[in-house]
C-alpha cells in the first residue's frame, strides 16, 4: 500500500490521484509481511463489534476487507451465515485455517471492497474491522457497503481515529514519507464527520462510539520487531527509506510508543483509540 496515504487526517485536494495505481500498491502492501500475526491480536475488536451490532443467529453477514477473519469468526460463533471477503488471498487462507480449527462453517471469497460481487440488499449485516478504511476510493467503498446491505440492516465498522496511537503512528510515518497529493487519509474513517458525509444520506441512524484497543507487547523493541516484520504498511515504509532515515523513523516511532505507554515498566501497554460505528440503513 502507499504508506504515505495513511499518514495524515487531512485531505489534500490539489490533484486527482491515480486511484487504480494506488489500489495496486495497496494490494501489494497488504500482501507483504504476514498481517495475520498482528491481526490475530485484534480479535476482541471483532467480538465487541458483533455485540454492538446485536447480531442474531441466522442473519446473513458480510465481512469486508476481513483480513484473517476476526469479525468473521466472531459472527460465525454467534451462528450467523457469514461470508468473509478480502482482496489478499493469503489472508483468506489464514481465515479458512482458523475457521477449520474451530469447526465453523464460513464462506470465504476473494473480493474488492470497491466492487463487491454480490446483489443489492443481499446481507442483513455488513461489517469491517480496520479494513475498508484503507480503500483507495473511499466514497465508492462506502457506496458498496450500503448497496449490499438490506433496508433496515446494519453496517458495523471499527476504524482507527486520527488522534489515537495508530493514527499518530501513520502521521509519524508521513513525516518521513509524505502522502501523495489528492489522497484522502484512511484515518478520516475514524471521524464522525466523514462517516456522516459518506453514509448519512441513506442512513436511518449513525452511532459512533470511541473505543480503545490495547496493544500488549514485551517491550517497545518487541513491538517494532513484530510490526516491521509482519505489518505490511510499516514493512514497506522501512523498505522505502535509506538506512539513516530508517534509524530516524525507528526513533520517532519508539518515542510515540513511549508517549502512549501506560505499563509503568519495560512492557508495552498502549491504548489505541478507534471508532466503533453502527449504521442502520433506511
Amino acid at each position: 500500500m502507499s504508506i504515505s496515504s495513511l499518514a495524515t487526517s487531512d485531505v489534500r485536494e490539489t490533484a486527482q490521484p491515480d486511484l487504480a495505481a494506488l489500489k495496486t500498491r495497496q494490494q501489494g502492501t497488504w500482501s507483504s509481511g504476514d498481517y495475520a500475526v498482528v491481526g490475530t491480536t485484534l480479535q476482541i475488536v471483532g467480538e465487541q463489534l458483533c455485540e454492538a451490532l446485536d447480531v442474531r443467529a441466522g442473519q446473513k453477514v458480510l465481512d469486508v476487507a476481513a483480513g484473517n477473519g476476526n469479525a468473521t469468526l466472531a459472527a460465525a460463533r454467534r451462528w450467523c451465515d457469514v461470508t468473509s471477503t478480502d482482496y489478499v488471498p493469503a489472508l483468506l487462507s489464514r481465515g479458512r485455517e482458523r475457521a477449520a480449527a474451530e469447526r465453523l462453517k464460513i464462506e470465504f471469497q476473494e473480493a474488492d471492497a470497491e466492487a463487491l460481487p454480490f446483489p443489492d440488499a443481499a446481507f442483513d449485516v455488513v461489517m469491517s474491522t480496520f479494513g475498508v478504511m484503507f480503500t483507495a476510493d473511499q466514497d465508492k467503498a462506502a457506496s458498496e457497503l450500503m448497496r449490499v446491505c438490506k433496508h433496515g440492516g446494519k453496517i458495523g465498522l471499527a476504524n482507527w481515529t486520527p488522534d489515537g496511537f495508530i493514527g499518530q503512528i501513520f502521521k509519524t510515518i508521513g513525516k518521513h514519507l509524505p502522502p501523495p497529493a489528492g489522497v484522502k487519509s484512511p484515518a478520516l474513517w475514524g471521524t464522525k464527520a466523514r462517516i456522516e458525509e459518506m453514509f448519512g444520506s441513506q442512513a436511518k441512524s449513525i452511532q459512533c462510539e470511541p473505543r480503545h484497543f490495547v496493544f500488549r507487547y514485551r517491550s517497545p523493541e518487541h513491538w517494532m520487531q513484530v510490526f516491521k516484520t509482519y505489518y505490511g504498511p510499516l514493512l514497506k515504509a522501512f523498505g522505502a527509506l535509506e538506512p539513516a532515515a530508517q534509524t530516524a523513523l525507528t526513533a520517532d516511532i519508539t518515542a510515540q510508543i513511549e508517549r502512549f505507554n501506560r505499563s509503568g515498566d519495560s512492557a508495552v501497554v498502549v491504548p489505541s483509540e478507534y471508532m466503533e460505528i453502527v449504521i442502520t440503513r433506511r
